[in-house]
């Protein structure tokens, strides 16, 4: 009990944001008939999730995250950096060492969300 075991992505442009997702982490997107809402599961390696239509407006940029931050861990930080930011990602805040544990970052997609990767490595300093 008591550990994250499902996520959600809010989208302006669903489809926009699952092509984003799709080509970074290869995660899987199938849309549930039976909703009275557009909304699509997510399949990952690891927990899952869904992805919907944002319910209200994001506050502007300057106020920060307004939301619970996941990160993924990822095989190769650079990689996955290159990939994010030729899909249309930005950085949030640069790549960082959290020393002997991992290599962490923040980046926004292309919905004005902010969330993080992490590369695991012990020599990280």
């Amino acid at each position: 009990m008591n550990t994250v075991s499902y996520f959600e992505i809010h989208t302006t442009e669903p489809e926009r944001a699952i092509t984003f997702y799709s080509n970074i982490f290869e995660w899987k997107f199938e849309k549930e008939a039976l909703l009275p809402i557009d909304y699509w599961q997510i399949s990952t390696n690891g927990i899952n999730g869904g992805l919907l239509k944002r319910p209200i407006q994001t506050p502007p940029n300057e106020y920060g995250t307004n939301a619970f931050m996941c990160s993924v861990i990822v095989e190769n930080f650079d990689d996955t950096a290159a990939k994010i930011l030729s899909n249309g990602g930005i950085i949030a805040l640069p790549k960082f060492a959290i020393p002997g544990k991992c290599w962490q970052g923040y980046f926004i997609d292309t919905e004005g969300n902010t969330f993080g990767i992490f590369q695991v490595d012990e020599h990280a300093a």
